[in-house]
Order: C-alpha cells, then sequence, then structure tokens
C-alpha cells in the first residue's frame, strides 16, 4: 500500500498539482483519507524523503522538494519505466532490439498522423 501512496504523490508532484514547496497532507491526515495505518504513510514519507522527492521540517510538516525540475525527472522517470517494460515485452516475444524500436518509431508516425 505504501508504494501507491509514493505512486500517487510522484504522479500529483511529475503534473504539476504539487508544485515545489507545497505543503503535503499530514501523516496523521492523509492514513485517516485513504484508511490506511499511520506507519504505512509514515514509510511512504521516509521514502519520498529518501530520494530527495520531499523534505521534512520538524513540527513544520512535509513539502515537495524545491528542485526546479523535479516534475520533469519524475515525468522522466515515469517515462522510463514505461520504456523498459516495453523492451521486455518486446525481448518476452522474441523480437530484436531492432524490431522494438521499428514499432517505436511505428507509434511516433502512428500519432503524428493522428493529430494531424
Amino acid at each position: 500500500m505504501y508504494l501507491q501512496i509514493i505512486e500517487q504523490i510522484r504522479r500529483r508532484i511529475a503534473v504539476g498539482d504539487w508544485p515545489p514547496g507545497h505543503e503535503l497532507p499530514s501523516i496523521r491526515a492523509l492514513a485517516a483519507a485513504v484508511q490506511v495505518s499511520v506507519i504505512t504513510v509514515k514509510r511512504a514519507y521516509l521514502e519520498l524523503e529518501r530520494d530527495g522527492v520531499i523534505v521534512t521540517r520538524q513540527g513544520k510538516g512535509s513539502f515537495v522538494a524545491e528542485h526546479a525540475d523535479l516534475g520533469r525527472q519524475l515525468r522522466l522517470a515515469e517515462l522510463d519505466q514505461h520504456l523498459d517494460a516495453a523492451v521486455g515485452i518486446g525481448r518476452a516475444l522474441g523480437m530484436s532490439d531492432a524490431e522494438v524500436a521499428a514499432r517505436l518509431d511505428a507509434a511516433f508516425k502512428a500519432r503524428d498522423e493522428k493529430e494531424s
């Protein structure tokens, strides 16, 4: 469950819902809102802090880290996860790297045609 909390917080930061400096809900408030234990939320916050995504100020709360390009970094990390999954699926299907790259290129072309 704590991984889902981490993913949701990262997503809100990545899409710009929570800009740098935004105060996150308190651990207790978030635990009550999503109906999990305080320990679960605390674990998620600790991992996010370890990753440099949030900062916690004693007595003041937790905030989105002040990195200028944090949202971009998180979006790129998410894209990298999807691309890694696509490579894994392609290889599991017995495709060469060139075949997977060709499929990606075809997807770009199909998207361009839809948007035209």
